[in-house]
């Protein structure tokens, strides 16, 4: 099978990823998540003119410097006055209180000197309406609010709150199950043996699919054995996955079973190998309802791949955008030319002289970890790129 180019592998990938269905989950539960349909208010926000500072409810025409006004009495949040201002009537009110019939604005508590129990004397005068908020002053009932596709975050969520939805409509989750493959693979916190080695990257593909919209079933690291293998893709099945990711074994060793397992399964392989460096060994195929993306095995391969087809495919299915966020730096170093596949070269990048700037770290191999964590982009480098000395403008996909 030829080499895709990452282009059209991601457009295959992504060819008919769409929003998952619909569930309706409580408010609290529902943040980040992705509205299926849009929101109304249910009530009226505020519901009554509200005192939007502590003082006194007065009569504006009953202000002038010196005056002195009668306190009837006080009304805090949550338990309005019974009654209603007169000329001369002053009631001391706190914030969020309810105003009461008569009074047309607050004389902050800043501008008034409390003389005993039931006076006050105006120190400064105020205009009618200042300090009160309006009923409806937010929104009024019945008036649309949020629309289908809006993330729920935390304004979206307190605003639907709010409006007085305890729950909320929103595209299910994709559930991805995460699956590593490996005879010499152990989980942290072991005592490595002769060639055995710890397992890393799917925690961080993992947190990659949570971060933009999945659901991770962990279906921990299975060894060599076409038996196990096919248990545990039975588990993610099992699990209702939407996509099923492996770690490692898509490639061409002996060993190496994943393909065979998942064939054999009735998977439909849809490619396998990508034009791209690094992360060449990626799979994807169809099995029932579920996609299947088989990652590299090597750490950094896997985490850019799933920053590059993981992520997006995640996205699509949780209602997001996903669209990597590409931008053009300055190389801040030469950089050769470049071969037949398109390369990802792991990258600091820096704006603090007001353009931004990337310098390539000089060792590349897939399997270094520390430089990837120390990156926070990838200098994109296309198929037979000539020469870039420093200076030269490049595109970069920003990672953090």
């Amino acid at each position: 099978m030829a080499l895709l180019s990452v282009e059209d592998a991601l457009q295959r990938l992504l060819a008919d990823a769409t929003p998952l269905g619909a569930e309706s989950v409580p408010i609290a539960a529902a943040g980040e998540r992705v509205l299926a349909a849009p929101i109304a208010a249910l009530r009226t926000q505020p519901p009554f003119p509200a005192s939007a500072m502590d003082g006194y409810a007065v009569r504006a025409a009953d202000l002038a410097v010196g005056v002195r006004l009668r306190v009837i009495g006080e009304a805090p949040a949550g338990a309005p006055f019974d009654g209603g201002i007169g000329p001369g009537q002053a009631l001391r009110i706190f914030t969020g209180a309810a105003v009461p019939d008569g009074a047309d604005t607050i004389l902050i508590q800043e501008n008034a000197r409390r003389l005993d129990a039931s006076t006050v004397e105006v120190l400064e005068t105020v205009a009618a309406g200042r300090h009160i908020r309006r009923a409806g002053l937010d929104f009024a009932e019945g008036e649309a609010l949020l629309a289908a596709g809006r993330v729920l975050d935390a304004a979206a969520l307190s605003l639907a709150a709010a409006a007085n939805h305890a729950v909320v409509p929103v595209i299910r989750r994709p559930v991805v199950a995460v699956l590593a493959t490996g005879d010499e693979l152990l989980p942290p916190g072991s005592t490595p043996g002769p060639g055995q080695i710890i397992a890393s990257n799917g925690y961080g593909v993992a947190t990659i699919a949570r971060a933009a919209g999945a659901e991770v079933v962990d279906l921990g690291i299975v060894r060599d054995d076409r038996a196990e293998m096919a248990a545990r893709i039975g588990e993610a099945l099992a699990a209702h996955a939407d996509i099923i990711v492996t770690l490692g074994g898509a490639s061409v060793g002996d060993h190496d079973l994943v393909n065979e397992v998942l064939t054999g399964q009735g998977m439909t392989l849809d490619f396998w190998k990508i034009a791209m460096r690094p992360g060449k060994p990626l799979m994807f195929g169809r099995l029932g309802a579920a996609r299947v993306v088989g990652l590299p095995g090597n750490p950094v391969s896997s985490l850019v791949c799933s920053h590059l087809f993981l992520k997006p495919l995640v996205a699509r299915l949780a209602g997001r955008s996903g669209e990597p966020e590409i931008r053009q730096a300055t190389l801040a170093a030469d950089m050769d030319a470049n071969d037949s596949r398109q390369d990802y070269v792991r990258a600091a990048v820096d704006g603090s002289e007001g353009r931004l700037v990337a310098k390539p770290f000089g060792t590349q191999d897939s399997s270094m970890l520390k430089i990837l964590a120390d990156a926070n982009a990838l200098i994109i480098r296309p198929p037979q790129a000539p020469p870039a000395p420093a200076g030269t403008v490049v595109p970069v996909l920003m990672l953090r």
